[in-house]
């Protein structure tokens, strides 16, 4: 991925970021996808807080599955930051997928989320 790929994401994310805002009731789900990891944090715009977050390269994550860059982790991803959300009573969030394409590891990550509970 070169560097005029990163700057027209990161146009693409400044432009999503325009309409897509997280509230204490509907938070604001964020994806950060790299070449080796993903990282997953809900965000309460209004409060400017981290309300819980996920990634990768955590150590809960990583003794479930050694790779974190590829479909089957994404799903896995997704699964853990809807378990950890409903936990601190977060069922409704925004997703921004901060100018990835929806297709792939984000796709998946949003599918698995949705599949285990959470509603966006």
């Amino acid at each position: 991925m070169g560097k005029k790929s990163e700057v027209s994401r990161l146009r693409r994310h400044k432009r999503i970021r325009k309409r897509v805002i997280g509230s204490s009731e509907k938070p604001r789900m964020s994806v950060h996808r790299s070449l080796n990891n993903i990282s997953v944090q809900i965000i309460d715009d209004v409060e400017g807080r981290t309300l819980c977050a996920v990634s990768t390269m955590d150590k809960d994550f990583r003794a479930k599955n050694k790779t974190g860059g590829n479909v089957k982790a994404a799903e896995l991803l997704g699964e853990m930051i809807s378990k950890l959300a409903q936990s601190k009573g977060i069922k409704k969030v925004v997703f921004d997928r901060s100018g990835y394409l929806y297709h792939g590891r984000i796709k998946s990550l949003a599918d698995s989320a949705r599949k285990a509970g959470l509603d966006f």
